[in-house]
């Protein structure tokens, strides 16, 4: 009898035709996975669509990721996978104790089977045979507007961050200039889209400000800003700390600002009261350096799984460190794994609506934790008040 993985690699091949995960054991997640072989950039992978309520969930896989997905969702969340193949077809049941049952069946081999090109055209922000100037001193598109191959994940990467950014446009006033300010900008590709997305497409009224504390970038960001003609786009050079340039800001973005400057940079937009929040953290050292807890040492004493459990508990501190101070927010996929580890994005929308922090502050004491944006928000506030 066949085990799971044996029954997966004979029936995941150029030879499937479907397959479909269901018997979801989570009544408010995904209920149905559906998985169909397609082509891809001249590859053949797999494409599973999860269902989740009323959304339709698209990822691709490789044969072998798609085998250890399966595994995976088996083990934890589904209790059937059913299969239908070219020479095979087959069922995986599994029981509520967790015992698996693999029924297999071989049959006359079908019509070779018809492996279609990936049909849902995924519909860019900035479009490509459209020539935009920062994209091209980038490498990404070429003189006619057509993306360089080579750079398609950047493009990518640029369009996903704008579908964000087009999520909270109703939070951005028409009325009125929009002050948008970039920590840590970079080399400001991202910062160059922004304004070129939401003034050029959009025709909002915005003045963009990066900061970086790199002064030969600041200086060549400068000259392209004016070479495009973009001239509420400003770069300047910089502490995220000590910035005092604007009394108030509409929406602030922080793309990789390392360990705590992050927590510097949203500190500063809940102080400015910015309406909205974009923050890519990245290097969060400052838990792994802290986090002590006897219950977890089994955990903590392996040193990759302690810096990745450090950066999740960084990145879910700062998420509920902002609902307590009147924020609705969501951390969300950024760019596929395999382009980055650092790949969660929080975004903040001010609400007004306060959560209570008392749970976090538990948590806290139990891995003996004192992060910095608790400090920025709550102690410093406590401070003043006693004076």
């Amino acid at each position: 009898m066949k085990n799971l993985r044996e029954y997966l690699e004979e029936q995941i091949n150029e030879n499937l035709i479907q397959a479909t995960l269901s018997a979801s054991r989570n009544k408010n997640g995904i209920s149905k996975v559906k998985i169909r072989p397609i082509q891809l950039k001249g590859q053949i992978c797999y494409q599973a669509s999860a269902t989740e309520g009323t959304k339709v969930l698209h990822k691709n896989y490789e044969r072998m990721q798609l085998i250890e997905y399966l595994e995976s969702e088996l083990a934890e969340n589904f209790g059937q996978f059913q299969a239908q193949g070219a020479v095979t077809d087959g069922v995986v049941l599994v029981s509520k104790k967790g015992k698996m049952t693999i029924k297999q069946k071989h049959h006359a081999p079908k019509e070779k089977v018809k492996i279609q090109a990936h049909n849902r055209v995924k519909q860019y922000i900035l479009k490509e045979g459209v020539p935009v100037p920062f994209l091209i001193d980038l490498g990404v598109m070429n003189g006619q507007g057509k993306i360089v191959h080579a750079r398609y994940d950047k493009f990518r990467q640029i369009n996903r961050f704008l579908e964000f950014i087009e999520d909270i446009l109703p939070r951005l006033s028409r009325e009125r200039e929009v002050t948008i300010l970039d920590f840590g900008c970079g080399k400001s590709y991202l910062t160059f889209a922004m304004y070129y997305y939401l003034r050029e497409l959009k025709g909002y009224d915005v003045n963009i400000i990066g900061l970086d504390l790199k002064t030969d970038v600041i200086e060549k960001c400068n000259s392209l800003a004016i070479r495009y003609g973009y001239e509420k786009l400003h770069f300047y050079h910089g502490d995220i700390a000590d910035y005092e340039g604007v009394s108030s800001v509409d929406m602030v973005v922080t793309l990789h600002a390392c360990d705590t400057a992050t927590d510097y940079a949203l500190a500063k937009a809940v102080e400015w009261g910015a309406e909205v929040i974009l923050s890519v953290p990245c290097c969060q050292h400052e838990v792994n350096k802290q986090i002590r807890n006897e219950m977890l040492e089994p955990v903590l004493r392996y040193g990759i799984l302690k810096e990745r459990m450090s950066a999740l508990i960084t990145d879910a501190v700062r998420a509920n460190l902002l609902e307590s101070k009147g924020y609705e927010t969501q951390i969300l996929e950024f760019i596929d794994m395999e382009h980055t580890p650092k790949n969660l994005l929080i975004r903040a929308v001010k609400t007004g609506k306060r959560s209570d922090a008392g749970k976090t502050q538990e948590m806290f004491a139990a891995l003996n934790i004192h992060p910095t944006l608790d400090l920025l928000l709550n102690e410093k506030t406590q401070e003043g008040s006693v004076r």
